[in-house]
């Protein structure tokens, strides 16, 4: 069994969250998304104490009660509006995606740095106080902060406890040049980064660029890691009856290519459909042998450049069904909507996955895809996803502002043969079983264990 170890996680989304059914009984929900399956493993083996916000009523009665290992820290409404909707997203989320066009946007007035000081600082001080009190009985345990919501709360943090361990991790890319934010927000979020021991990114590629925007990273080590799934969980669910009631929906042609993603700008799936409706305006053969399933979450419709994204995407969908459709036929099938169930039963069925974002992080759906496909399906990969670092040999490699690159890459999958199929889907199957959630996790664990040992050593020095 691994050692126990005192820890503190702080993400803005937590592990959990609180609800009351129609008998008026409190419920508690599994939190969505990535992060919370990603830590699951650190819950079970670890003394963990989870802090993040509380998104609904009930979590904030939650927070006033106390007393849980989830720690639910209740922001003013207003403030958290401007952390959230004004600065996290779309702000940093587009200068760190590279999704601004610099000519016309960011434009960064009075209302950004008010949101800047009275949203996103202010939430991220109470994130700071949250984690001072625990640290305050339990001045022993590591933090572990997530993510591009919390770039301020490590120096704060520092200050109140100077001996703490703090580490952090950032789940999208860091791009080459940030100096589409000014030097008012620009330095506070290197200088809380740094005052971390460890700083985290999914691909030396991201963790390169942050070396060289901070020039000097002083004691702070600066690692990457690539994040995985749990294949177990996945096998369970492709087995499961609700992934099986989904696959006896896909209506497909001879082939099926397949995207799952959120309606985010970061995605490209605009282009996406683009290179399809390139790809059968060049090969009218496979007209009516070949549909594009697109399953899309809809997200952050708070903020207006994504509601103005999911109404391109409904467009470019309707110009090639217009365009190609025939007889029946829809070349596109687009369903937007969040059914988990639904995605992993188009995973089993695809014979192209197509992976195609402007800029990822790192991109699960890479890996969830191959792990689960029964038909030797062929992965088109983004040279901007971080995935790419990793999958790179077993996959087609696209640039995601190339259509023209995507539609042939659409066709070379679709001819591929059966034997170079077969090699591909097996190399990814593998890679993602090995490298998976748990060996993450022991990554991360052996940062925090090196920078105790670098603090023990420089300790004895002194």
């Amino acid at each position: 069994m691994p050692r126990r170890r005192p820890l503190i996680v702080v993400s803005n989304r937590g592990p959990v969250s609180y609800d009351r059914d129609e008998h008026g009984v409190r419920v508690e929900r599994r939190g969505g998304g990535g992060l919370v399956t990603a830590l699951r493993g650190l819950r079970e083996q670890h003394d963990v104490t989870w802090i993040a916000s509380a998104s609904s009523d009930e979590d904030r009665v939650v927070a006033e009660e106390g007393g849980t290992d989830v720690v639910l820290v209740a922001h003013d409404p207003r403030a958290y509006d401007a952390y959230y909707n004004v600065i996290a997203n779309p702000l940093l989320w587009f200068v760190q995606h590279s999704l601004w066009g610099l000519a016309e946007a960011p434009v960064i007035d009075r209302s950004t740095h008010a949101a800047w000081h009275d949203g996103y600082a202010a939430v991220n001080a109470a994130f700071a106080a949250a984690v001072v009190a625990q640290l305050d009985n339990r001045p022993d345990a590591i933090v572990f902060f997530h993510d591009y919501h919390l770039y301020l709360a490590p120096r704060l943090v520092r200050n109140a406890h100077p001996q703490a361990l703090l580490a952090q991790f950032v789940h999208i890319p860091w791009p080459a040049d940030l100096s589409a934010l000014p030097h008012a927000l620009r330095d506070p979020i290197l200088d809380g980064l740094l005052a971390n021991d460890v700083v985290g990114f999914h691909t030396e590629r991201w963790a390169r660029n942050f070396s060289a925007t901070c020039g000097d990273v002083g004691e702070t080590n600066v690692t990457h890691h690539a994040i995985s799934v749990d294949p177990q969980e996945f096998d369970e669910l492709a087995a499961s009856d609700a992934v099986h009631e989904q696959e006896a929906l896909i209506e497909r042609a001879e082939k099926l290519i397949v995207r799952v993603d959120r309606t985010d700008p970061s995605k490209n799936i605009v282009r996406g459909f683009r290179a399809f409706e390139l790809f059968l305006a060049e090969h009218p053969e496979w007209h009516k042998r070949v549909t594009m399933l697109a399953l899309l979450d809809p997200s952050r419709q708070a903020v207006p450049e994504y509601v103005a994204y999911l109404e391109q995407i409904e467009r470019a969908v309707t110009d090639v069904n217009a365009r190609f459709g025939a007889d029946g036929w829809q070349p596109v099938d687009l369903q937007v909507a969040d059914n988990f169930p639904q995605s992993v039963a188009a995973y089993k069925q695809y014979d192209v996955l197509l992976v195609n974002a402007v800029y990822d992080g790192l991109n699960l759906v890479a890996k969830e895809g191959p792990l689960v496909n029964t038909r030797d399906g062929v992965l088109v990969l983004s040279e901007n996803a971080g995935a790419h670092e990793e999958l790179e040999p077993w996959a087609l490699t696209v640039n995601p502002f190339d259509i023209a690159g995507q539609a042939d890459a659409l066709h070379e999958a679709l001819t591929m043969p059966a034997d170079e199929r077969r090699r591909r889907a097996a190399g990814l199957r593998e890679q993602v079983r090995t490298h998976d959630i748990a060996a993450w996790t022991e990554a991360q664990l052996a940062d925090f264990d090196a920078a105790l040992a670098r603090r023990g050593s420089r300790n004895v020095g002194a």
